[in-house]
């Protein structure tokens, strides 16, 4: 298991505000917050369904979404045993891993930002629609050491098409026209590269409510034991990651749902979709040749800690 001393926090007040973590050379810092009000003048009661996904014979069923939460993490690495500890905080630090010699990446200490006053937690009692009102940039996972940035995901908000581009131009249509009719407020995206080659984008979606959310994600991207939409660069249909730890719950009302291509070309392209209320995540992970599990599964768990 990871030494404790390594990994434990300092423990701070729900609303403290929080010195910037070290990012690494070149990364750029999150665009400044947005002015928000509190969740009670923000977040009326969601629809159960959103009416623009809920016409019928216009959208495919929507799928039944597998219920995947981790708090700790234990998987086979490089031969040998190798855990992962991360437990459920409040809205205090988030502690980066402990790096091993196991490929793991140094990650900057984290922490969740400071809610705007007078809000609640996503998935707080009194918030029905699950939104998060922090700046969403500021729940993006941050660089990792040794990362260069991607010039064009540089933390802060993108267009729609940035994220359509992940997917094969047949697919986009369907994706931006669910995503015009669907509730979706903004994305925001960091990317980088590391040392090796392997290249990590990672896209956040926020809609209105999570039932916005839900429905997007069940009608095109996931829960099912294949991706419904495939990658570009992913010849066939990705299967579920069969490596990824999926063991006791973590994340109290998140989803994770994890792919990697079981036979891969040229590049080797993992994937994994997290929803977290209003909010759904994107992780793309590719290299020549073979793309390690570990940083993989260390920058889905890391991703997921904050946005719960």
């Amino acid at each position: 298991m990871i030494d404790e001393t390594r990994t434990a926090p300092e423990v701070r007040s729900v609303h403290e505000p929080e010195l910037s973590a070290p990012q690494a050379d070149g990364a750029v810092p999150p665009e400044a917050p947005e002015a928000q009000a509190p969740a009670a003048l923000l977040a009326p009661p969601a629809p159960a369904v959103p009416p623009a996904l809920a016409t019928p014979g216009r959208r495919r069923r929507l799928r039944t979404v597998l219920r995947w939460t981790a708090a700790t993490v234990v998987f086979a690495a490089l031969g040998t045993g190798v855990a992962y500890g991360i437990t459920e905080q409040e809205r205090t630090d988030v502690p980066g891993l402990a790096t091993e010699d196991d490929g793991r990446w140094v990650y900057p200490k984290l922490a969740k930002p400071v809610l705007p006053a007078g809000a609640v937690d996503p998935f707080d009692r009194t918030n029905e629609g699950q939104v998060h009102y922090a700046d969403l940039s500021a729940l993006l996972l941050p660089l990792p050491a040794g990362a260069r940035p991607d010039k064009q995901l540089k933390g802060g908000r993108v267009p729609a098409g940035r994220f359509l581009a992940e997917f094969p131009g047949h697919q986009r249509e369907d994706l931006e026209q669910d995503l015009t009719d669907g509730g979706l407020r903004h994305v925001v995206a960091r990317g980088w590269t590391m040392a090796d080659s392997t290249s990590t984008r990672i896209y956040l979606l926020r809609f209105h409510s999570v039932a916005f959310a839900d429905a997007f994600f069940s009608a095109h991207l996931g829960g099912e034991p294949e991706a419904v939409a495939a990658l570009n660069g992913v010849d066939q249909v990705a299967p579920v990651d069969e490596s990824y730890p999926s063991t006791t719950a973590g994340v109290p009302s998140t989803d994770r749902h994890v792919y990697g291509e079981s036979e891969p070309g040229a590049v080797h392209v993992r994937h994994a979709y997290i929803t977290a209320g209003d909010t759904v995540a994107l992780i793309v992970q590719s290299r020549k040749g073979t793309s390690a599990a570990v940083p993989f599964h260390q920058t889905v768990v890391l991703q997921n800690q904050l946005l719960g």
